[in-house]
C-alpha cells in the first residue's frame, strides 16, 4: 500500500491581499501550505492494529538522518536537502529520550529493553530491572521482565527478528532474552558466577524460548555463537544450537539457510519456521556488500522475507527489524558506511510499508540512541555531504571555493566530537579495518584526501582508542497505519512499549 502523501496546492489560509503575489508565487511558499493542507486533510480515526513492525536503526540520531537523507538525494544527483527518506514521510512523529537509569548516554541493551518491556534498566542489562546489577546472574532472579514479542507470542501472533548485526547481540536480543550482561551471547562468554547461578547465554535462549512456539523467523548474523570452536564457533559446550533448532521443529517445514541465494530459494509459502544466520559475525555493511558481490541478503530482502512467512497467521505478528550496522559504522568513525546502511535501512521500511495493508499494521521506526557526529561549518546549499566544506555567497567568499579553517586547512561537512579520528583507507568499504590502527585525532592537512572514498574516516577531536561513543539528545520516532496517532510529543523511550500495547490493545496484566 502506497503511503507517500499526496499535497495538494489548493488550500489558503492566507488571504489574497495580505501578501504580494510575488511571495505567494514562489515555490517555498506553496509547497508549505500544500504541507499544511495534507496535516488538515488527515483523518486521526482510531483503528486496532493486527501486526507490528518496529524498525530500530542502532545509531540512528536525527543528524545522521539529516546527513543521510541530504546523500540519498546527492546519489540522485540533487542537491540533497530538500530529500526525504522513506518514513520521514509518515504522517506521525516524536521525540525520544533515550538515557538508561544509570547513564546519561545510553547503550542499546538498556534502550532497548525500555522499548520491549515499558521498563527502563542499566547500561548493559536486557530485560533485567535495574533493582538488578550488571553481570550480577545471582541479582536476576525477581527482577526478569517480559517483552512485547513474548505478549504476542502468548496471543497466538507469529513473532520474527532480523537484524544486520550478530542476532544475539544487544538489540535483537532485548526481543526475547534476559540477561544481565549483553556480552554473554554464548556460552564461552559466561562468568564463573553466571554458570555457577545458572544463567543461560542468549543463543541458548534463543532457541529453546518457550513462550508460545517460539520465534517464527529469525535472520541475521551472528552463527559462531551458535556453534562449536571445531566448526568456526565459540561454543565451548559441544553444543550445535542450529541442530538443536532444526530438531525442535522437526515436525514442521523448518528451513535454516546460510546465503542470500538460500533465502531467496525458500519457499516461504510452505514454511513454518525460519533461521537465517549468514555470518559468522555481523553481516557486512551494505556498501561492502554491494562492492564485493556478497552472498547476504540486503535488509530489505531479509525484511520482506519474514513478513511473507508472518503474514500467514491470521492472527496477526510481530516483527522487529534492526539496522545495526549504521552503529558501528559510528563507531569507527565512517560516516559513509554509516550513511549508506541508513539508506538501505529507509529502503527496507519502503519495501515494508509498501508490502503491508496499514489499516491493520502499525510501523514504528526508531533509534535507541544517537551518535556525536555532526554537521558543521557553513557549508554551500549542494555541498557533497561527504566532502569538504565549500563556501557560499554568505560566507564573503566566491560560491564553490575551499572553506578555510584558521589554520588554513580545508576541513569536512561531517566530522566527530571523540573516536579514533582520521585514516585515509581509500576505496576500503569495511569500516572495522579502522579499529586496527593508531588513534589519530587533531587537525589533519585534507588538502589532498579525497574525503567521500568509503575508507575515510572522519576527523574527531577527543581521542577514544575503543572508538566513538554513543552520544545523548533526543532520537526520533516515526509511524504510520494503525494506532499512529498517538505518536506525538517528547516521550520517554519506555512508552514505546506502551504504544505497542495501545495499538494492539493486547491484555497486560500483573502475571
Amino acid at each position: 500500500m502506497a503511503f507517500s502523501a499526496t499535497f495538494s496546492a489548493t488550500f489558503s489560509i492566507v488571504a489574497a491581499a495580505e501578501l504580494p503575489d510575488y511571495q505567494k508565487n514562489s515555490a517555498w511558499f506553496s509547497s508549505g501550505e500544500a504541507q499544511l493542507a495534507t496535516k488538515l486533510a488527515d483523518q486521526r480515526s482510531e483503528r486496532t492494529a493486527k501486526n507490528v513492525i518496529l524498525f530500530v536503526g542502532d545509531g540512528m540520531g536525527v543528524t545522521t538522518l539529516t546527513a543521510a537523507r541530504i546523500l540519498e538525494g546527492q546519489l540522485r544527483g540533487e542537491n540533497g536537502e530538500e530529500n526525504l527518506l522513506s518514513f520521514e514521510e509518515f504522517p506521525y512523529t516524536a521525540l525520544i529520550k533515550t538515557y538508561n537509569t544509570n547513564q546519561q548516554t545510553p547503550d542499546s541493551a538498556g534502550t532497548m529493553t525500555a522499548m520491549m518491556t515499558g521498563v527502563k534498566t542499566r547500561a548493559g542489562m536486557i530485560n533485567v530491572d535495574s533493582d538488578g546489577l550488571r553481570s550480577d546472574c545471582a541479582g536476576v532472579a525477581g527482577n526478569e521482565l517480559r517483552t512485547f514479542l513474548e505478549l504476542m507470542e502468548d496471543q497466538g501472533r507469529s513473532t520474527g527478528i532480523v537484524s544486520t548485526a550478530r542476532i544475539t547481540h544487544a538489540t535483537p536480543a532485548a526481543t526475547y532474552a534476559r540477561s544481565p550482561e549483553r556480552n554473554w551471547e554464548s556460552n564461552d562468554g559466561l562468568s564463573t558466577e553466571a554458570v555457577e547461578n545458572g544463567c543461560r547465554d542468549i543463543a541458548a535462549q534463543l532457541v529453546s524460548l518457550d513462550v508460545g512456539d517460539g520465534i517464527d523467523a529469525i535472520l541475521g548474523g551472528g552463527r559462531r555463537h551458535f556453534i562449536t570452536a571445531d566448526n568456526g564457533g565459540k561454543r565451548t559446550d559441544e553444543r550445535d544450537l542450529t541442530a538443536e533448532w532444526q530438531e525442535r521443529y522437526s515436525d514442521q517445514n523448518a528451513v535454516y539457510v546460510q546465503n542470500g541465494t538460500e533465502l531467496a530459494s525458500t519457499d516461504l509459502a510452505t514454511t513454518d519456521k525460519l533461521l537465517g544466520l549468514f555470518t559468522s559475525s555481523h553481516m557486512s555493511y551494505d556498501a561492502d556488500r554491494i562492492a564485493n558481490a556478497k552472498d547476504e541478503p540486503s535488509i530489505a530482502q531479509m525484511t520482506t522475507s519474514a513478513i511473507d512467512l508472518l503474514a500467514k497467521n491470521d492472527n496477526g505478528y510481530f516483527l522487529m527489524v534492526e539496522s545495526g550496522r549504521i552503529d558501528h559504522g559510528h563507531h569507527a568513525g565512517n560516516a559513509y558506511n554509516a550513511l549508506h546502511d541508513t539508506i538501505a535501512f529507509s529502503d527496507a521500511i519502503r519495501a515494508a510499508a509498501e508490502k503491508v495493508n496499514l489499516e491493520e499494521t502499525l510501523i514504528l521506526v526508531t533509534a535507541d540512541h544517537s551518535h556525536v557526529m555532526t554537521i558543521a561549518g557553513y557549508a554551500t546549499r549542494g555541498n557533497p555531504i561527504l566532502g569538504k566544506v565549500e563556501t557560499n555567497d554568505g560566507a564573503g567568499a566566491p560560491v564553490g571555493e575551499p572553506a578555510l579553517a584558521d589554520d588554513d586547512q580545508p576541513y569536512t561537512v561531517l566530522s566527530y566530537a571523540n573516536g579514533l579520528g582520521f585514516a585515509d583507507l581509500g576505496d576500503e568499504t569495511d569500516a572495522d579495518v579502522r579499529y586496527g590502527m593508531p588513534v589519530d585525532t587533531g587537525r589533519v592537512n585534507l588538502t589532498d584526501v579525497n574525503t567521500q572514498a568509503p575508507g575515510f574516516h572522519q576527523e574527531a577531536m577527543v581521542p577514544f582508542s575503543g572508538g566513538e561513543s554513543h552520544a545523548g539528545e533526543d532520537i526520533s520516532l516515526h509511524a504510520i497505519g494503525a494506532g499512529a496517532e498517538m505518536v506525538q510529543g517528547t516521550l520517554e523511550q519506555n512508552a514505546v512499549f506502551h504504544l505497542m500495547i495501545g495499538a494492539t490493545g493486547l491484555p497486560v496484566s500483573a502475571e
